[in-house]
């Protein structure tokens, strides 16, 4: 039978108990503590979400209501009032200065450089002695030529004489011999050999011409001893100095000088197909160099090859430029403007109206309070301009800057003080080119 314990044995446990009664309050207390934060944490991420979601939602709100209010607005547009063109084209080509005439002149005579008179530099007149060449092989063949000339005029003399002495013999020969006084056979021999000696007259007459041929030769040599300008020009390169040996030799001769004639210039451009057909000669140009700012030289075109390369669809034209009074030279780089009449009006637009998309080349004009397209066909692009062949017309309002998504028909509002079209500048229609000017 199992004893219930007494009061007594009871009462050791009793401060135990008490002892971890606090420990479990407090462990009490910190779970709860820690309910309170999550739940506080998760309450606030929430509060965070949900206000993040209301300005995402009043964002779309506004971005919906400014395009409804783009997509309901009446764009408001700049207008020019187009005008028809009739003005001759003005047309910018860079071009090349070439000096009208050039010549290298050569030794045509075997000889040392007796004197030079001028240098690179030296204005000349056409018949101005440049430089004498001493060549006394060449003086001394024409003294020998001269007098194998006299000798062989002299053997004409003598041929004349026997000729004439021949002349007579026959003929009396031919009287007496009919009379019985002289054979037959005599007169036959005086005959024969007048024939002879006329015959030899014929040659000796023709060695003079020979001669003479032959001397006409070395004095024609003797003169290339002096050394002139074949035109009125300036030296502009020189290759000899006095006592220097100079040979005449057709393809090894020792070049001398190099004249040019600069009174007149040539100024080479290439103009492109676009422009060829409007261009005749005897056009008015103006030339101008940058170098030169506020100067203009007149000329004319003069000349044109008259066919175009193929590879760079371009023809060469030259334009005469008066340069007496010595400002431009030869190998300057210039810019030739040339006013080539139109074969008929254009509208000119500003490059800024153009749409290009891909229906093309397109412009926007204005008309009862809408926008309509129309396509267009160029005539020339000058850049800042175009011209415009089909598709506008005098007095059409273009658009400048035309609404992005510009579609034919749309309502547009016109500005309250549209603009007028101004005269167009000067085409600018440039080709690349390599140091002599032509086409690269």
């Amino acid at each position: 039978m199992n004893e219930i314990p007494s009061q007594t044995e009871l009462l050791p446990d009793a401060p135990e108990q008490s002892r971890q009664s606090p420990d479990r309050r407090l462990e009490r207390r910190r779970r709860r503590t820690g309910r309170l934060l999550g739940l506080a944490a998760v309450s606030g991420l929430a509060l965070l979400v949900g206000l993040g979601a209301y300005r995402h939602m009043q964002r779309e709100a506004a971005a919906a209501a400014t395009l409804t209010a783009e997509h309901d607005a009446v764009p408001v547009v700049r207008t020019v009032v187009l005008k028809a063109v009739d003005t001759p084209r003005d047309i910018e080509l860079p071009g090349s200065t070439e000096a009208f005439d050039t010549a290298t002149l050569y030794a045509r005579a075997t000889g040392y450089i007796a004197k030079r008179n001028v240098d690179i530099g030296s204005r000349v007149r056409a018949g101005a002695v440049l430089a004498v060449i001493a060549a006394p092989d060449l003086d001394q063949e024409l003294a020998q030529a001269r007098a194998q000339l006299v000798q062989l005029q002299a053997n004409v003399l003598k041929a004349q004489a026997d000729a004439k002495v021949a002349y007579d013999n026959a003929w009396r020969t031919a009287v007496t011999s009919r009379d019985g006084w002289t054979s037959q056979q005599q007169a036959d021999v005086y005959r024969d050999t007048l024939e002879a000696d006329n015959a030899a007259l014929a040659v000796a007459r023709a060695n003079v011409l020979a001669q003479q041929a032959q001397v006409n030769r070395l004095v024609e040599l003797t003169g290339f001893e002096k050394v002139v300008a074949p035109f009125d020009g300036v030296i502009t390169s020189r290759h000899i100095d006095a006592g220097s040996l100079v040979t005449a030799n057709d393809n090894s001769g020792t070049p001398l000088f190099t004249i040019e004639r600069t009174d007149t210039l040539r100024v080479l451009i290439y103009v492109p197909q676009k422009d060829y057909f409007g261009m005749k000669d005897g056009d008015e140009a103006d030339v101008t160099v940058p170098e030169l700012p506020g100067r203009v030289f007149h000329g004319r075109l003069a000349r044109n090859a008259n066919a175009l390369q193929p590879d760079t669809r371009t023809v060469l034209a030259e334009v005469d430029v008066d340069n007496r009074n010595g400002a431009l030279a030869p190998g300057v780089y210039t810019i030739v403007h040339l006013h080539e009449p139109r074969e008929y009006p254009v509208i000119v637009v500003p490059s800024q109206a153009i749409i290009f998309d891909d229906a093309g080349l397109q412009a926007a004009v204005y008309h009862n309070g809408a926008l309509h397209l129309r396509r267009l066909n160029i005539a020339a692009d000058n850049g800042a301009t175009l011209e415009v062949r089909d598709g506008l017309h005098a007095g059409d309002r273009l658009i400048l800057d035309p609404p992005i998504g510009a579609t034919d028909g749309m309502r547009v509002t016109m500005a309250q003080q549209p603009g007028l079209l101004r005269r167009p500048q000067p085409t600018r229609s440039f080709t690349a080119t390599n140091a002599s000017g032509r086409p690269s």
